[in-house]
């Protein structure tokens, strides 16, 4: 009971940054929906948080790495991070060409 009182007074939601592309052009940019899925994560909704930013699992993947690896060090840890970083921008860069299909078709 607390712990959803807790949920519900700090809303992430009242937080939230608008996008200045958005604002000014109109148009997503290809980061837009990322605080609106960390903010579905955050609160146990997984799948709508991968159908509001594909995005946020290879992201959450890539810093969970990072974060290990200031204290373990892997033996392939450079080319794991290259790899991750390749697969986040991928996804990125795939997802916003998707979402811009379904706008302008």
């Amino acid at each position: 009971m607390y712990q959803q009182l807790a949920f519900n007074f700090l809303s992430t939601k009242d937080f939230m940054l608008p996008c200045l592309n958005k604002k000014l052009f109109g148009l997503d940019c290809p980061g837009c929906g990322m605080q609106r899925s960390a903010d579905l994560l955050l609160h146990g909704e997984f799948l709508a948080a991968f159908k509001m930013y594909p995005a946020i699992y290879p992201i959450l993947l890539l810093l969970i790495f990072l974060a290990t690896n200031v204290f373990i060090k892997f033996k392939f840890g450079h080319q794991l991070k290259l790899f991750l970083l390749f697969a986040t921008a991928a996804t990125i860069i795939i997802s916003y060409i998707l979402k811009m299909n379904n706008i302008f078709n």
